[in-house]
């Protein structure tokens, strides 16, 4: 039995068959060369930080840069300032690195090293200084025209005083102060794929019903959806609030297996 067992297994070859052998198809050679020759010089300038061009990007440990190489750096005192230029591919130091979070769609949260999240004062001085995230820590990513600005919850764009180097959030138009960059330390996933649970593609109506079908006990093969106003789920989504929101909407059907 052993001998058999150590026989070299081979695959049937019968009769007039020839040998057939394993080629590489040429396209796929030539994708994988492709594939290799393509460099992100503006990652290699910035020490391999790459430049977010979409939302969806903005997560995990970030720098926001004004102008070539100079970040906001956070201070000890919860205020923000522009800090020193940085030489050719050398990244954000260690001040200057933050961390965003996805609240939904189009909006994320930023926290500073300090571990405080960014909102803007009474006085227009973008702050660290909150523990938790409300709609006041809540920024919305601007694009248009290749460009980007960050809005905040008052209606007012970040930017870079020129003046004394405070970063600020006081106009409500975009001016050349207003331009920045939001750079991530990690690899971006450029093949298009959407992150993200598939259940909340769509609209409010449609997110509300993709979680029904997938929570929902029915025997009788209907879904059992309320039907009052959504309003409360648009603004639950926006405060980072939506699944809580769902369920308390889902509870009320009594068909929820996660509802008691």
């Amino acid at each position: 039995m052993a001998d058999y067992e150590n026989v070299k297994r081979k695959k049937l070859l019968f009769k007039g068959e020839k040998k057939s052998k394993k080629r590489k198809h040429k396209k796929e050679k030539k994708d994988t060369e492709e594939a290799r020759e393509v460099v992100d010089e503006d990652a290699i300038q910035h020490g391999g930080w790459i430049h977010c061009k979409s939302t969806d990007l903005i997560t995990g440990s970030i720098a926001i840069e004004f102008g070539n190489q100079t970040y906001i750096k956070a201070l000890d005192n919860g205020l923000f300032t522009l800090g020193a230029p940085h030489d050719h591919g050398e990244g954000p130091s260690p001040e200057e690195i933050l961390t965003a979070f996805p609240v939904n769609e189009t909006k994320v949260a930023i926290k500073s090293g300090y571990g405080k999240y960014l909102r803007v004062g009474p006085d227009g001085a973008v702050t660290g200084r909150s523990d938790a995230v409300g709609p006041m820590e809540q920024w919305e990513p601007v694009f248009e025209d290749g460009k980007m600005a960050l809005l905040s919850s008052t209606g007012c764009f970040m930017a870079v005083d020129p003046e004394n180097d405070d970063v600020v959030a006081s106009n409500r138009k975009v001016g050349p102060n207003e331009i920045l960059r939001v750079r991530s330390s990690a690899p971006q996933d450029t093949t298009g794929e959407d992150e993200g649970p598939s259940e909340e593609k769509g609209n409010i109506h449609e997110v509300e019903e993709n979680y029904v079908r997938k929570f929902q006990k029915f025997q009788d093969k209907k879904l059992r959806i309320d039907t009052t106003d959504r309003t409360v789920l648009k603004r639950a989504r926006d405060e980072g609030a939506l699944h809580e929101a769902l369920l308390d909407r889902r509870s009320k059907m009594k068909a929820d297996r996660y509802c008691k």
